[in-house]
């Protein structure tokens, strides 16, 4: 009889000024996948560390619990210690890492990483407010301050709050698959993603009171994803010009219309593929790829491998609670 798989450690690093709310995050998305994960948190000097609120916490582990874990996860700290050199123990403590961990920002602690070097030519986002500031200090990093997170394999980051539990839920989807992540969000009484990205929650000024918003229509075409639907189809049901579409579309969801309608038919193809015994040309066809070959190169280009592969990693982590 085989052993039981140990589960992931998964280390949260708690820094001087920590958000509890973000703080908190990991363990509540992580905690909810039925035992795949074990998180714990830690800290690089003391038991106590001063939050970004009106109270302290008190950590039981150190930075030893660092080199045990698989993902060592960073939440963001108060603006007001960011500095554009890392304290020496956080520098020791990221550039220590053993390789092969996977190591994940929210927010602020974007620039933590960055600081250390970690995110040189390579792909990350973070506060959309910080973006001025963050592209000065670090100008050898690829930003995109309009994504919700930034997933470049073995290094992660995400935008402000909120987007921890997206990032979150990215983790546990990549990880198990999307009936997994599903089952965790509905744990956490949350959706299993979100629309657009950081651009939509950008300010911006107050628009006409008489404005038409495009969430209709998001819902109308999510319930006719089979359909070969074009923008013009979009337009007509929005009511729109399709240039007037096209702008508002992107303004509130961070994306264009394009690739939104292919991330609902490529994330709908990962439940069928995981939940059905269905042919690829059928998963094709429900979800509105023209053919079965285009469902491959849509699949192998959001997630790098063919929809039998996907099915064969995913099947079996389905929760059976």
């Amino acid at each position: 009889m085989s052993a039981e798989p140990r589960p992931h450690l998964v280390a949260v690093l708690a820094l001087d000024g920590v958000y509890p709310f973000e703080l908190g995050i990991p363990a509540r998305v992580f905690g909810s996948a039925d035992g795949r994960y074990l998180v714990r948190t830690c800290a690089l000097e003391g038991p106590t560390v001063p939050t970004n609120a009106d109270f302290s916490i008190t950590v039981d582990h150190g930075p030893e619990l660092l080199a045990r874990a698989d993902t060592v996860v960073i939440p963001p700290f108060d603006t007001g210690r960011i500095t554009r050199e890392p304290p020496p123990a956080l520098l020791a403590a990221l550039t220590g890492l053993r390789p092969g961990t996977r190591l994940v920002s929210i927010c602020t602690a974007a620039f933590a990483l960055a600081a250390a070097g970690l995110l040189d030519e390579r792909p990350a986002t973070t506060h959309w407010a910080l973006t001025d500031i963050f592209r000065t200090w670090y100008p050898h990093v690829d930003l995109d301050p309009d994504v919700l997170f930034v997933d470049d394999g073995d290094l992660l980051t995400s935008a402000g709050a909120a987007s921890g539990v997206d990032i979150c839920l990215h983790l546990v989807r990549r990880d198990h698959g999307s009936e997994v992540a599903n089952h965790v969000a509905r744990m956490c009484v949350v959706p299993p993603w979100r629309d657009g990205g950081q651009a939509q929650y950008i300010e911006h000024p107050v628009p006409d009171p008489d404005r038409t918003g495009t969430a209709a229509t998001r819902q109308w075409a999510l319930e006719h994803l089979d359909e070969p639907l074009s923008l013009a189809d979009l337009a007509a049901h929005a009511r729109m010009s399709l240039r007037t579409f096209v702008r508002r579309f992107t303004d509130e969801v961070g994306t264009s219309p394009g690739r939104w309608l292919t991330a609902q038919r490529v994330e709908r193809a990962r439940h069928l593929l995981e939940t059905t015994d269905l042919a690829v040309e059928e998963v094709a066809s429900r979800v509105g790829f023209a053919t079965g070959a285009s469902l491959r190169q849509h699949l192998r280009a959001a997630l790098g491998v063919s929809p039998a592969a996907y099915r064969r990693t995913f099947r079996r982590a389905v929760p059976t609670g």
